[in-house]
């Protein structure tokens, strides 16, 4: 039985985590948070004290941590990954960082005899923990093929975007960038809405039925109207760390991103007033500025 590592047991990772243990792999994991290695133990994974403990055991590891400095530290930080897991084994860089960067770390690791596969995901909370994620997974084919067992663990939504160390990071930033601006529309339809004293649920209804209505934008909607601002696994220090990486990278190709880059002010706003908060932390900045909230039966209700 392989043993699987994983590194970052938040939101993302501890679902990770569940679906590893569930398929069977003896799976290892350590967090700067107690409470999460806590849990992770209740879950059946083993805590490690340390980054090298978990590189030293671990045929394959996953990397679920919040920036890039953050990944080179796990990878090449003193008794990292790279120098404390043996060859022939993985690094699965399933965060969210720049392209640029996961394309640095590879070539690091160059000689080092450990692979590198370049394979963030989507689908929030709720697709961690339901194995419903998708893997944006950029590897040579026969890499993929052989480490796809444990891929399949966490999700069987498998998409091949490329064969080259930083094309799953490209293939993120574009799909970020298109979902940062849905949820910054939905969340200003909203509070026109309210402003205009119509019940939310109406809203919820004609929108998840309409042409225009999607995943992204009903998730944004059901929390605005039950006014579930915090906890629900979305928060917006990651959309607006990830809408700053989608434009970092319009930025080095040239392409104006007149959308999104209006939705990142709006994140960066919002965080600025609701640190805690989540990506529709949004609705309830914007609510504050017109003096009106969206509730699901309306305020006359």
């Amino acid at each position: 039985m392989k043993c699987i590592g994983l590194i970052g047991l938040g939101d993302m990772g501890s679902g990770l985590a569940r679906n590893l243990i569930d398929a069977g792999y003896q799976t290892i994991g350590n967090d700067i948070n107690q409470s999460r290695l806590r849990d992770f133990v209740v879950l059946g994974g083993e805590a490690a004290s340390t980054v090298a403990e978990v590189g030293s055991r671990a045929e394959a590891v996953f990397v679920m941590v919040m920036s890039s400095d953050q990944v080179q530290e796990v990878i090449f930080g003193e008794e990292g990954l790279a120098s404390t897991m043996k060859r022939g084994s993985v690094i699965f860089i399933t965060a969210t960082i720049s392209p640029k960067d996961v394309v640095a770390i590879g070539e690091r690791l160059v000689g080092a005899g450990i692979d590198l596969i370049d394979s963030p995901v989507s689908g929030g909370f709720s697709g961690a923990q339901d194995g419903t994620l998708t893997l944006m997974t950029a590897a040579p084919k026969p890499l993929l093929e052989r480490w796809r067992p444990v891929l399949m663990a966490i999700s069987t939504n498998i998409e091949h975007v490329g064969t080259v160390v930083g094309q799953g990071q490209i293939v993120k930033a574009c799909l970020q960038s298109m979902i940062g601006s849905v949820i910054a529309a939905t969340c200003e339809a909203t509070v026109m809405a309210a402003k205009a004293g119509i019940a939310g649920q109406v809203i919820y209804d004609v929108f998840s039925k309409s042409s225009g209505g999607s995943s992204v934008g009903n998730a944004a909607l059901e929390n605005i109207i039950d006014r579930n601002f915090t906890g629900t696994g979305s928060h917006i220090n990651t959309m607006h760390k990830d809408l700053m990486i989608a434009l970092g990278l319009a930025n080095e190709l040239e392409v104006p991103l007149f959308t999104a880059a209006t939705a990142m002010q709006l994140f960066r706003a919002a965080r600025s007033q609701y640190p805690d908060g989540d990506n529709w932390a949004i609705a309830q900045m914007m609510e504050k500025l017109v003096g009106e909230e969206l509730h699901r039966a309306g305020m006359d209700s």
